[in-house]
């Protein structure tokens, strides 16, 4: 994975203003080159359908896409990786279906989590929340930025390379700041998606 790409990450969000593929389109369009696609309600079928339609819009971008949590439909329509909620199949487990050829990432709140997926084999983490989010049910605990600069610190002492993104509620204002901890990039989804140009926010995102 190129570093680059780590930068934004966008996770789809069904809003009343914009569909799944609306936000992923206007998130390519403002320069993200990573869009992992999140549909925690939708049946097989309209997961299915969504997520073609998707990667088809990000390999027009040349952009990574990435499901989450469903590793099958990953294998089946060879996108380029999964990512994996705590509550998800286990990262070995994924990695022995997919084998090496596929991406995945792995949810941690804890420099305990971090460890584990690296361990497991994981290619990235996601890491949060930042602060409380309305995206996501059954929040684990709050980092902030000491979260952060207590976990980045800590993989260091431990020598664990690997990407780390944080995630969770984060405001265009909070991303300086956030990045400043030693954190890898930024996921996004409701900052973008909330702007009255979504566009336009990706590109101001992309721009610092």
């Amino acid at each position: 994975m190129e570093d680059k790409a780590m930068e934004l990450q966008f996770i789809t969000h069904f809003t009343d203003r914009f569909s799944y593929s609306d936000s992923a389109r206007m998130a390519l369009e403002g320069g993200c080159r990573w869009i992992q696609l999140r549909m925690k309600e939708a049946t097989a079928e309209e997961l299915e359908k969504e997520a073609l339609y998707i990667q088809d819009l990000c390999r027009q971008y040349d952009a990574t896409f990435i499901i989450d949590d469903h590793v099958e439909l990953v294998k089946k329509i060879h996108a380029d990786g999964v990512h994996l909620g705590k509550k998800d199949m286990p990262i070995a487990e994924a990695r022995n279906i997919l084998g090496k050829d596929f991406i995945i990432g792995g949810t941690a709140n804890t420099f305990e989590d971090v460890e584990a997926h690296y361990k497991a084999g994981a290619d990235y983490i996601g890491c949060g929340p930042f602060r409380f989010t309305t995206t996501k049910k059954n929040l684990s605990p709050i980092l902030g930025l000491e979260g952060y600069r207590s976990i980045v610190s800590r993989m260091k002492e431990n020598g664990i390379r690997i990407p780390i993104v944080a995630i969770g509620g984060i405001t265009y204002d909070d991303i300086p700041s956030i990045m400043d901890t030693g954190v890898t990039g930024i996921a996004l989804s409701g900052t973008i998606l909330r702007a009255d140009d979504p566009v336009a926010e990706t590109r101001r995102i992309m721009a610092l």
